[in-house]
C-alpha cells in the first residue's frame, strides 16, 4: 500500500506541486473555496443561512479579488515602462451589471455555473441580485462604457474619470400610463466592486472672488480667496479587459463636505443648521442631471461639472508629478479626451492650475492645454450645446471666467487676423456670446479652442459639424476636425447577452471574433447553409420566450412570440421620433379594425425609454403610447395580432434582454439629428434589420450590411433642410395621406383617453402646425417601408439570410476599432501587456 502511495505521490516523481492562491487561483476548486471563504469571513454567514444576496457578495469578492491582483499590476506596468496615459472624462458612465460582465473578460462564467449548479443556484438568476448603476441616462454614458472595456481589453492605458452619483439616473414607474419618476438608490446595498481611496481627496473651490498681485519678480499673479470649499473622494472600480491581464480604473468622485458637522450650533439646539453645509456640498453628487429648469438646478449643474474636472486635472497632475518630468512634458504623458460638453471647463481649469500653481507663463500654458485636450462632440441639437450664463460661471467659478475671457480676447484677435473685418463671423466664434436674456459662456466653442482634435461620432455627424454646426472653425482649422465612428462592445453585447448566439456562431467560425468583430465576415458563406438558419430562428425564437417571461412578470402582459417583435427603445425625445412610431400603430390598428380579414404578419410593439423630469413633450408622449397600448391589448380583435408593451425603467440590463429578442429594430430619428446612435449597432449584432432613416451611423450601417438589407424610408438631411427652407407646412402632408389624416383623428377625438378627451390636444396641434421633427413628411414612407417588412417576414429563409448579411457585416462597429483610431490618431497611446507572477 506504501509503494502504491509512493508511486501516485507527484512529489515522489520529483513533480512539483502547485498550490493556488485562494485570492488568485482560476481553478474551479480554487474558487470554490474563495467563494466559500467570503460567505464566512465577509458576509458572515454559512451555505445554509445565506441568502441570494449574500451568495451574490460573496461571488462577487472572489472575482474582485482576482482583479485587484491584475488591477496591481496593471498599474505597476504603467509607471514602470513610463507610459502615456488615456484620461477620458465624461459626466456618464452606463456600465451595467458588473459580475457577468467580469465572469466573461476573465474566463470564469463556466467555472462559476458549475459552482452554483451544485447548490441548485442558476447564474443568471443570480445575476440579477445586482442592481445596474444608474450613472448615465443613454448613449453617451454606454458609449463611455464600451469605450473603458475596449481600452482594456486592447491593452491601452486609460482611466475614466465621472462623478459617482448617490441615485444616478431615476428609476422610471408608469403609474396609470404616466411616467412617474422614482430615487434610484443603487447604493443602498453597497457595491463590490469599488474601493474608496481617501488618500487621493482633492479640495474643489467655488464661489469668492480673484485678486491681482505683483511677485518680487513684477511678474501679475492671480490668487482665487475667499472660495467654498468642497471634498472630492474617489471611489475606483476596476475595468477588466478580455482575455488579457490588464485592469483599468474608473474613477468616480463623491463630494463631500469640508466639515461635516457643526457641533456648536447643534448644541445650540439648531439642528438644520448644524447639518446644512455637509447637505449643501454632498449635493453636487446627489442625482445625475437635477432638473435644471430653476436657477438653482443650473447652478447645481454647472457645480457638478466642474466639481469632477477639478479633480480629475487634480488626479492627472499628480500622478505625472511622480516621474519627476518638467511640466513641458505633459502633453507626451496624459491625453484628456472631453466626452461631449459637460467637462468642457477642463481647458479652463487646466489653464488656471498651469498659471497660478506651476507657475507657466500664458503661452507655455496654453501650448501644453491645447496639446492635451481633445473633444468629442455628441449633438447636433441646438439646446444641447451647453452655455451658462455669464453672471452664475463668475459668481461660482471667478478665476475661470477671468481665464476664459482671456483665451477668447487672443482668440477673437486670431480670427481677425485670419477674417479681417469679418464681425458677424467673430461674433458667431466668440467663446462669449450675446442672446436676448444676456451673455452666455458656449462651451463647445471653448472646447473647440481648447482642443486640439474634434471629432465627430459617424461620417454624417461629423460632416454636418463643420458644414453646419462649426464651420467657421473648420475654415479656420480643417486639419483639427476628424470621424471616429462609434462602435459597441461585442463582450456585453453578444458574447454576454446572446450567449446562444455566441455558441452558435463560435462552433462554426472559432472564438477570435470576440476580440476581432471582423471574423463574422466568416459567416457570409453561411447565408445559404439551411441548418444554420434554421439555428438562428430557434435562437431568436427561444430569446423572445425569455423576454416574454420577463415582461408577464414585469408589466402582467403576455407577448405573443409568433410574431415580429417590433422594438423602439431609447431616451424619449422628440427628434428621435417614438411618435412616429406610435402614429404607425394606432394606423395598423384601424386598418384591421376596418377590414378585420386583413392579412397582417402579427406584430408586438416593444417600446422603452425614460424622458428627462422636466420635458413635459416626451412625458405626454409616454402616456400616449401607454393609453395607445392600454387599448389595443384590450381589445378581443387584436389578440394574436397586435399588441403593444411600453417597458418601464428602461436600462442596460433590459436591452440585454430585449435586443436578442428583436426582429426589426426601429432607427427612426429625422435625418441631422442623431450624432451617431450605438443601439442600432447593437441590434444588427443580434440578428435584427433594422428600419431606419439617413441618420447618423444609420448610414454606415446601410453602407456595410447593404441596402437590399436595410428598410430605409424618410427624407436625407439635405432634403430635411431643403423642405424647412422652402416653408414646411405639416397641414398638406396631413392633408395628403389618409392614413395619418385618419389617425390624428382617432388620437384626438378622445379614443385613447375617454377619461380626459382633450389629453392629446397639445400632441395632435404641433402636428398640424409645428411639426418640428418632420413626422408628417415622413408618415408614408414609414407606412410603405413597413409594407415591406410584412412582406419580407412572410419568407423565413430569405429574412434569415438577410439577418446572416448583417452579422457578417458589422465587424466595423465593434468599439475595438473606434478606440484603435481614437489611440493611433488622436491619443497617441501605445498598448502594453500585462504579465502575472507565476504560482509556486
Amino acid at each position: 500500500m506504501n509503494d502504491d502511495s509512493d508511486r501516485n505521490d507527484p512529489a515522489s516523481q520529483g513533480l512539483k506541486i502547485v498550490v493556488e492562491d485562494d485570492r488568485t487561483g482560476m481553478h474551479p476548486t480554487t474558487l470554490k473555496r474563495a467563494v466559500l471563504d467570503h460567505l464566512y469571513y465577509t458576509c458572515m454567514k454559512d451555505p445554509q443561512s445565506a441568502t441570494m444576496r449574500n451568495i451574490y457578495e460573496s461571488l462577487a469578492h472572489a472575482v474582485r479579488d482576482r482583479l485587484v491582483q491584475r488591477w496591481v499590476r496593471t498599474q505597476r506596468a504603467y509607471y514602470d515602462a513610463d507610459v502615456k496615459r488615456v484620461y477620458y472624462l465624461s459626466a456618464e458612465f452606463l456600465m451595467g451589471r458588473m459580475l457577468g460582465n467580469n465572469l466573461i473578460n476573465l474566463g470564469l462564467y463556466e467555472v462559476a455555473e458549475t459552482l452554483l449548479r451544485e447548490y441548485d443556484i442558476v447564474l443568471g438568476t443570480l445575476l440579477e441580485q445586482e442592481l445596474d448603476p444608474g450613472l448615465g441616462n443613454g448613449g453617451l454614458g454606454r458609449l463611455a462604457a464600451c469605450f473603458l472595456d475596449s481600452m482594456a481589453t486592447l491593452g491601452y492605458p486609460g482611466y475614466g474619470y465621472g462623478i459617482r452619483y448617490e441615485f444616478g439616473i431615476f428609476r422610471q414607474e408608469v403609474e396609470q400610463g404616466w411616467q412617474v419618476e422614482r430615487g434610484d438608490a443603487w447604493l443602498r446595498y453597497g457595491t463590490p466592486w469599488e474601493i474608496a481611496r481617501y488618500e487621493y481627496t482633492v479640495t474643489v473651490n467655488f464661489y469668492g472672488h480673484i485678486e491681482h498681485h505683483r511677485d518680487s519678480d513684477g511678474r501679475l499673479t492671480v490668487q482665487w480667496v475667499d472660495a467654498s470649499k468642497v471634498l472630492g473622494v474617489p471611489y475606483d472600480t476596476p475595468v477588466a479587459g478580455f482575455g488579457n491581464n490588464t485592469v483599468n480604473t474608473l474613477r468616480l468622485w463623491a463630494a463631500r463636505a469640508t466639515k461635516d458637522f457643526d457641533f456648536q450650533v447643534f448644541n445650540d439646539g439648531d439642528y438644520r443648521r448644524a447639518v446644512e453645509t455637509k447637505s449643501l456640498s454632498e449635493s453636487i453628487s446627489k442625482v445625475l442631471y437635477p432638473n435644471d429648469n430653476s436657477q438653482e438646478g443650473k447652478e447645481l449643474r454647472l457645480k457638478q461639472q466642474y466639481f469632477f474636472v477639478c479633480c480629475s486635472i487634480s488626479d492627472v497632475l499628480r500622478r505625472f508629478k511622480k516621474a519627476g518630468k518638467p511640466m513641458s512634458a505633459l502633453p507626451d504623458q496624459a491625453a484628456i479626451q472631453l466626452n461631449d460638453t459637460h467637462p468642457a471647463v477642463a481647458v479652463a481649469e487646466l489653464m488656471r492650475v498651469l498659471l497660478d500653481t506651476e507657475n507657466l507663463g500664458w503661452d507655455e500654458a496654453w501650448d501644453i492645454t491645447q496639446r492635451c485636450i481633445a473633444f468629442t462632440n455628441h449633438t447636433l441639437l441646438p439646446e444641447a450645446l451647453e452655455t451658462w450664463d455669464v453672471a452664475l460661471f463668475g459668481r461660482l467659478l471667478p478665476r475661470h471666467l477671468d481665464i476664459i475671457h482671456e483665451i477668447n480676447r487672443r482668440f477673437l484677435r486670431r480670427v481677425e487676423i485670419h477674417s479681417p473685418g469679418d464681425e458677424a463671423k467673430m461674433a458667431r466664434m466668440s467663446i462669449i456670446g450675446d442672446s436676448h436674456d444676456g451673455k452666455h459662456v458656449r462651451m463647445a466653442n471653448l472646447a473647440v479652442v481648447g482642443s486640439h482634435s474634434v471629432n465627430g461620432v459617424a461620417k454624417l455627424h461629423s460632416g454636418l459639424i463643420t458644414e453646419r454646426l462649426t464651420p467657421d472653425f473648420a475654415q479656420m482649422w480643417p486639419e483639427r476636425f476628424n470621424n471616429k465612428t462609434n462602435g459597441v462592445t461585442p463582450r456585453r453585447w453578444i458574447l454576454l447577452s446572446n450567449p446562444r448566439l455566441s455558441a452558435a456562431i463560435t462552433r462554426r467560425i472559432g472564438s477570435e471574433w470576440v476580440t476581432d468583430l471582423d471574423q463574422f465576415e466568416k459567416l457570409a458563406p453561411l447565408a445559404n447553409d439551411e441548418e444554420f438558419l434554421d439555428e438562428l430562428r430557434a435562437i431568436k425564437h427561444d430569446n423572445k420566450v425569455q423576454l416574454a417571461a420577463i415582461v408577464r412578470k414585469r408589466e402582467g402582459l403576455t407577448l405573443n412570440v409568433d410574431a415580429i417583435f417590433d422594438v423602439q427603445i431609447k431616451r424619449l425625445h422628440e427628434y428621435k421620433r417614438q411618435l412616429l412610431n406610435c402614429l404607425h400603430v394606432v394606423a395598423m390598428y384601424q386598418r384591421i379594425k376596418r377590414n378585420p380579414g386583413l392579412d397582417l404578419t402579427p406584430r408586438t410593439f416593444i417600446f422603452g425609454g425614460k424622458a428627462a423630469p422636466g420635458y413635459a413633450t416626451a412625458k405626454l408622449h409616454i402616456k400616449l403610447i401607454n393609453d395607445v397600448a392600454a387599448t389595443i391589448n384590450d381589445d378581443p380583435a387584436m389578440r394574436g395580432r397586435l399588441q403593444v408593451c411600453f417597458v418601464a425603467n428602461y436600462g442596460v440590463s433590459l436591452a440585454e434582454r430585449i435586443i436578442p429578442a428583436t426582429d426589426v429594430s426601429e432607427q427612426i430619428s429625422m435625418a441631422g439629428k442623431e450624432a451617431s446612435g450605438t443601439g442600432n449597432m447593437k441590434f444588427a449584432m443580434n440578428g435584427a434589420l433594422t428600419v431606419g432613416t439617413l441618420d447618423g451611423a444609420n448610414v454606415e450601417i446601410r453602407e456595410a450590411v447593404g441596402a437590399e438589407n436595410f428598410f430605409l424610408f424618410g427624407h436625407d438631411a439635405d432634403q430635411v433642410q431643403q423642405i424647412k427652407h422652402a416653408g414646411y407646412k405639416s397641414s398638406q402632408w396631413i392633408e395628403r395621406c389618409e392614413p395619418l389624416r385618419d389617425a390624428l383623428e382617432m388620437i384626438s377625438s378622445g379614443f385613447f383617453s375617454p377619461d380626459d378627451k382633450s389629453r392629446y390636444a397639445p400632441v395632435v396641434h404641433d402636428l398640424w402646425h409645428d411639426d418640428r421633427y418632420l413626422v408628417c413628411a415622413d408618415f408614408a414612407a414609414y407606412l410603405e417601408c413597413h409594407a415591406e417588412v410584412d412582406t419580407a417576414y412572410l419568407d423565413p429563409y430569405a429574412w434569415t439570410r438577410r439577418v446572416v448579411a448583417n452579422l457578417s457585416n458589422v465587424g466595423r462597429f465593434s468599439s475595438d476599432r473606434t478606440i484603435r483610431e481614437y489611440a493611433t490618431k488622436i491619443w497617441g497611446v501605445t498598448p502594453i501587456q500585462i504579465a502575472l507572477p507565476r504560482e509556486t
